[in-house]
């Protein structure tokens, strides 16, 4: 990740081949059809909703990626410059998107902006965008409101697919998703609610060298008893898997699995504002205490405590922030100090984190405080989760970059913030560290951030995951972990093709 942010914040990108994801692609072109279940899809295939890696991959592309070693690498930029003052992107040629439209600098900025200007969920990030010019038809410039170093990064992730403009403007995107990657969007050959049907897009600029498969289908098959006998049985090639589950069906020939670190997962206190429930921050406080993340690690063995978001080594990491260890004590001690409020809310969970949820409102019980869990299905989870309906929170930051994790969840402006609740230290730590750009103290002032959150007690019990996939050898060759980092249900869908070909 250093690695990555000092790139992210030098001069400029050079041309690797005609397509860099490309490796492993099949002699003859695309063939055959991948069966995928991540189960369940999104509610939005909109720039800026909260689509999960492996649906927004495969009709999608970003502007670069991110390789197998951590650097960024062009996809439908070509080259970049990055100043203080602005990051100046070069764009590939004869790029068109699914429906027609033609990519250039002036598609890049409707992205760019309906993100920004947008009710998303990935805005908090883009708000260093002051402006946005289309220089000429290949050549877009970002005119940055502060340095931001960790810009270049940000546009590999989730933050920035790149939609047809025709499509965002007529607002079929939602429904219809559009863009420029080597699957387009065949909606006669799909199920509602069942399964989606992306095939080869003749158009495509990579060519049919790029990719293994003719045709990739995303199924909804939510339950892992259901999804593991469908890849037994071949009605899929590949799913994501419960540890427990892949136990009991690893001795089916063929089955193979592989897992990568995907999940950084915390609970967040949105409802922190003025009169909020969660407004004192010792209140917050004797939550954190109350928490006993070694209760989950032992349910979920993928799943490892950390102090903090950021790990040893990644920027905005604080050597001296211990976080919050379990203390039943101390925490009824700072419950009770700021005079036992009550605290009876009703939270939302997945299926795959409601146990997780289940175990926190039995700790948080044991304080005082009443926490109703429902569950419900991921896609209604992931468009609710954090918009300030609920009051307290449990989910995925895959933020790359302090900058980034900041500016989603903490910044008074943030989309993670429905509070609008910023402390004036907090906001002063973050605007040094901002303005500090990618000079040596820079390190030193996002790890204060970092110990302010945790201080503040915004988020707390913080546990790093993995995300498991399961595939039929037998069918499928070429799968491996995905090099872009922390993101969830994402295989490396260029690599793969038919068994044999």
């Amino acid at each position: 990740m250093a690695a990555t942010l000092a790139l992210a914040g030098c001069g400029g990108g050079s041309e690797p081949s005609a397509n860099p994801s490309a490796a492993g692609s099949a002699a003859g072109g695309p063939s055959g059809t991948l069966k995928v279940n991540w189960g369940g899809f999104p509610d939005s295939w909109a720039p800026g909703a909260e689509m999960e890696a492996g649906y927004m991959r495969v009709p999608y592309e970003t502007l670069v990626a991110l390789d197998a070693q951590g650097q960024v690498t062009p996809v439908l930029a070509t080259s970049w410059e990055q100043t203080d003052k602005a990051l100046t992107l070069k764009l590939r040629e004869n790029v068109v998107f699914h429906d027609g439209a033609q990519f250039n600098a002036e598609a890049v900025k409707a992205n760019l902006e309906s993100v920004r200007d947008g009710k998303t969920a990935f805005a908090g990030p883009l708000k260093v965008i002051e402006s946005i010019d289309a220089v000429d038809d290949l050549t877009v410039r970002l005119n940055l409101a502060s340095p931001t170093p960790s810009l270049l990064t940000t546009l590999t992730t989730r933050v920035a697919p790149m939609a047809s403009p025709k499509a965002i403007a007529a607002g079929t995107v939602a429904q219809t998703p559009a863009g420029t990657g080597p699957w387009a969007y065949d909606a006669a050959s799909s199920t509602p609610g069942t399964r989606m049907s992306f095939t080869f897009f003749p158009k495509y600029w990579g060519g049919p060298q790029s990719v293994g498969f003719q045709t990739i289908q995303l199924f909804a098959i939510p339950d892992d008893n259901a999804a593991a006998g469908a890849l037994s049985s071949g009605e899929i090639d590949i799913t994501d898997m419960d540890p427990a589950m892949l136990e009991r069906i690893k001795s089916t020939p063929g089955i193979e699995s592989v897992a990568y670190p995907a999940i950084r997962n915390n609970p967040m206190f949105f409802d922190r504002g003025p009169g909020g429930v969660f407004a004192d921050a010792d209140v917050r406080r004797a939550a954190c205490y109350a928490l006993d993340t070694s209760v989950v690690t032992k349910l979920e063995p993928d799943f490892k405590a950390r102090t903090q978001h950021f790990a040893e080594g990644e920027t905005g990491y604080n050597q001296a922030t211990a976080g919050y260890t379990h203390d039943l004590a101390k925490a009824k001690e700072l419950y009770a100090k700021a005079g036992n409020p009550p605290v009876k809310i009703e939270v939302i969970a997945a299926p795959y984190n409601a146990k997780q949820f289940n175990v926190y409102a039995s700790q948080l019980a044991e304080i005082g405080m009443e926490v109703k869990v429902q569950t419900a299905p991921p896609p209604q989870y992931n468009s609710t989760w954090n918009s300030g309906r609920y009051a307290l929170g449990l989910g995925s930051n895959d933020e790359l970059t302090p900058f980034d994790w900041y500016k989603a969840w903490f910044a008074a402006d943030a989309p993670g913030n429905p509070s609008k609740t910023e402390s004036p230290e907090l906001k002063a730590a973050a605007d040094k560290a901002i303005a500090a750009g990618t000079s040596p103290e820079a390190a030193q002032l996002w790890g204060e951030v970092t110990r302010i959150i945790s201080d503040e007690a915004l988020t707390c019990g913080h546990l790093a995951g993995e995300e498991l996939v399961v595939w039929q050898s037998q069918r499928v060759e070429g799968a491996k972990a995905p090099s872009q980092p922390w993101e969830t249900n994402l295989i490396n869908y260029r690599d793969l093709k038919p068994k044999g070909e």
